[in-house]
């Protein structure tokens, strides 16, 4: 926990000093997801899964940067409890302009660990991940944009085989 502090504390430190440009050098990104999964299991179609999506993103250019990207997506399908968490990072372009709408697109690579319980028993797995996609900000004021949509395409991994799996995301963007 005590690393946990530490490292929310640097991060808000080194946003703060981006915070005194004219131009917003960063974002953070927080709010709700749905994702459906890709069981890969023949006669199930996919699970729906809720959660949370978080993001972190720094610009080096008006529209070029790099983003760290976290999600967790909870779910009981067919009484079995399922999680799935992605840990991924890569690279933004954004497009500021006069409308109040902000487009982004990102591509992003790293890691899922999917768990799964049911009776006492359970496994987990954790591989490669990637996501494609992108969405739109609505702009509230020079701090502050809704995310109104962030649809991505997410790939992942898990018992050797690929999923191919859909993720819609929405929330509160902070400006530094």
């Amino acid at each position: 926990m005590l690393r946990f502090v530490g490292l929310v504390t640097s991060l808000l430190l080194v946003l703060a000093c981006f915070s005194v440009a004219q131009e917003p050098k960063a974002e953070i990104f927080g709010g709700y997801q749905y994702t459906r999964i890709d069981t890969g299991i023949s006669g199930v179609d996919g699970i729906n899964l809720n959660g949370w999506n978080a993001s972190l993103s720094g610009y080096f250019t008006k529209h070029f940067g790099i983003s760290a990207d976290f999600s967790g997506a909870y779910g009981s399908p067919f009484g079995v409890s399922t999680k799935v968490h992605t840990f991924m990072f890569g690279p933004i372009v954004h497009f500021p302009n006069s409308s109040k709408i902000t487009p982004f697109a990102h591509v992003l690579f790293g890691g899922a660990h999917g768990s799964a319980s049911a009776g006492g028993f359970g496994g987990g797995d954790t591989d490669f991940a990637w996501a494609a996609g992108g969405g739109l900000d609505a702009n509230l004021n020079h701090r502050f944009a809704v995310r109104m949509a962030q649809f991505d395409f997410l790939q992942s991994r898990f018992g050797g085989d690929s999923q191919n799996n859909f993720r819609y995301s929405a929330g509160i963007v902070l400006k530094f």
